[in-house]
């Protein structure tokens, strides 16, 4: 009975063996940094670097343009106080706002609908 005892014995400890070899081979593919999920891993990591570099770039990038935007808005708002202010200032002028220099020359058929205060003579000298 002990004879058979130590026979089962050793057959389930070369088992063992065998299971324990065929698990190391398993366990080097695994981990094997070209094939297996090491090399996922490792290709992963350096996404999430690259990622995190351009992440960085963009919310610097996004700061300066929030800044920039800050300051034309703040311009914008003082020109349209300005605006403003001479629109209101417009309304105190004789004439509805325009300035009172005399009669207007008349425009003789073909001239530019736009003349300027200087008669034909001035303005050619």
């Amino acid at each position: 009975m002990e004879l058979i005892a130590d026979i089962l014995m050793i057959a389930a400890t070369l088992a063992v063996a065998i299971y324990c070899i065929v698990l190391a081979r398993r366990l080097s593919r695994f981990t094997d940094l070209e094939k297996g999920v090491g090399g996922a891993i490792a290709v992963l990591s350096a996404q999430v670097d690259d990622m995190t570099r351009t992440l960085t770039k963009a919310q610097r990038t996004a700061a300066g343009s929030a800044a920039r935007l800050d300051e034309l808005t703040e311009r914008a708002e003082d020109v349209s106080r300005r605006l403003e202010l001479l629109i209101a200032s417009m309304h105190d002028l004789p004439n509805g706002g325009v300035p009172a220099t005399g009669p207007a020359p008349e425009a003789e058929p073909g001239e530019a609908l736009f003349l300027s205060q200087r008669s034909r003579v001035e303005a050619a000298e």
